[in-house]
């Protein structure tokens, strides 16, 4: 029988807790709602929500379905920026207040299918871009939760809800994660279906999920993929020691702080007691390109696929018009270029270390920063998200200060599974370190 409070519960130990009888779905809910109602005026995290009598009357309409479903009829949030049929979805924007959908996103309707339940629709930043939402990091309220999957990162992290759906153009699931302090996975891109997600950068584009393990990633993946595997599968398997992890550090890409190098320096040294090879990317300079190449791939695709929006410019935040600006003003020629040089750089990195399990870099520059005006510096997730790579963020480090410190692994395109394995092994072997 578990001692945690049911809410705390990751979403497989929540399945397995009701599969044994220790507990109930209908208990856990309630403790969510418990946890929701105590922390919400503060942290923020809902632009939307059934109330706990509506969700109780849904689950109880079909709870044949949910106990004998996958997900047993528990909570899950989803990113504003996804299509619900049932609630409105607004973008962030105050241009589509009350815009409500036709037809699920096809994420939440295989959500639901395997018998998850939408508790509600969780604050975006306008268009999924830098302008920020209301929502704050629960770790330090008085710091950022990260962009643009804001409340659906804090909903996870404080224990509102066991799991929630994001989406990733820049660094939109692996910051907030890393910021939070959750497990935050984005996947190759293409890999998921995007119908019912507002585009931002088609791309770049990529679905998300926050979650408390890595094998709750792993179940709600063979969900969203439609596998037919039992959700207790993944953690009965024990986690595969990868043999070489190639590190990349911060400079690589941009700035870190003092903190973040010493948390990586740790945690390689961690590695290498174990036995695992490190070695470090000497990368030429080529990563920090892709950080320019994202911005005008991004810049470019974003102006054509908000034609609408763009004009009703009277509604967008300045940050967002900068954007467009940007955009409208880029060559195709230097957005191709963009592309080929992503194309380039991508066939280099796996032709000089075509054998490492998974690449090591920081997920952001350090903590969190203080204040809620600002999400957050995304260069850290730019080369990778410009590449299409699998990349999952593992909490369990700390700054100075207490606050989160996430690193990421990055795997190869379409080997997301074989990513999720080292993700296992190594997120049982840093969960308590701090610097």
């Amino acid at each position: 029988m578990t001692t945690k409070p049911l809410n705390q519960l990751s979403l497989t130990e929540a399945v397995n807790a009701i599969e044994r009888g220790d507990t109930s779905a209908e208990a856990i809910i309630n403790a969510c709602y418990d946890q929701i109602d105590a922390r919400e005026p503060q942290v923020s995290a809902w632009q939307y929500s059934l109330t706990r009598e509506q969700y109780l009357q849904a689950y109880r309409a079909n709870e044949e379905f949910y106990k004998n479903s996958r997900l047993k009829g528990l909570p899950v949030g989803v990113k504003d920026t996804i299509d619900t049929a049932s609630m409105p979805t607004e973008m962030g924007a105050s241009l589509h207040v009350g815009r409500q959908p036709v037809d699920d996103a096809s994420c939440v309707a295989l959500i639901q299918q395997a018998g998850g339940i939408v508790l509600g629709k969780t604050v975006t930043t306008e268009f999924a871009y830098f302008q920020p939402g209301t929502t704050a990091n629960p770790k330090n309220l008085q710091h950022t939760p990260g962009g643009s999957s804001s409340g659906s990162a804090a909903a996870v992290a404080d224990y509102m809800v066991p799991a929630s759906l994001g989406s990733q153009t820049a660094a939109s699931v692996i910051r907030p994660a890393a910021y939070c302090g959750t497990v935050g996975y984005v996947g190759s891109c293409g890999e998921f279906s995007s119908r019912g997600i507002q585009p931002l950068a088609q791309s770049l584009d990529s679905l998300g999920f926050f979650a408390r393990s890595v094998d709750d990633i792993v179940v709600l993946r063979s969900v969203l993929l439609a596998n037919p595997a039992t959700t207790t599968g993944a953690s009965t398997e024990a986690p595969v020691k990868p043999t070489k992890i190639l590190l990349c550090p911060g400079s690589n890409v941009g700035d870190t702080d003092a903190d973040m190098n010493a948390a990586m320096a740790d945690l390689a040294t961690q590695l290498q007691h174990h036995g695992i090879e490190t070695p470090e990317l000497d990368s030429c300079d080529l990563i920090n390109r892709l950080v320019g190449n994202h911005e005008t791939v991004m810049a470019y695709e974003v102006y054509r696929n908000l034609a609408v929006e763009r004009q009703h410019a009277d509604t967008l935040s300045e940050s967002f018009r900068g954007l467009l600006q940007e955009g409208e003003g880029i060559p195709r020629a230097d957005y191709l270029a963009a592309l080929s040089n992503i194309a380039i750089t991508t066939r280099w990195l796996w032709h000089l270390h075509p054998d490492v399990d998974a690449i090591l870099a920081p997920a952001a520059p350090g903590a969190a920063p203080e204040g809620l005006g600002a999400t957050g510096k995304p260069h850290m997730s730019r080369p990778w998200q410009a590449m299409g790579l699998p990349v999952i963020t593992l909490p369990g480090l700390t700054n100075a200060a207490g606050l989160p410190l996430g690193v990421q692994l990055i795997g190869k395109s379409r080997e997301d599974e074989e990513l999720l394995q080292t993700a296992r092994w190594v997120h049982s072997h840093i969960e308590g370190l701090s610097c």
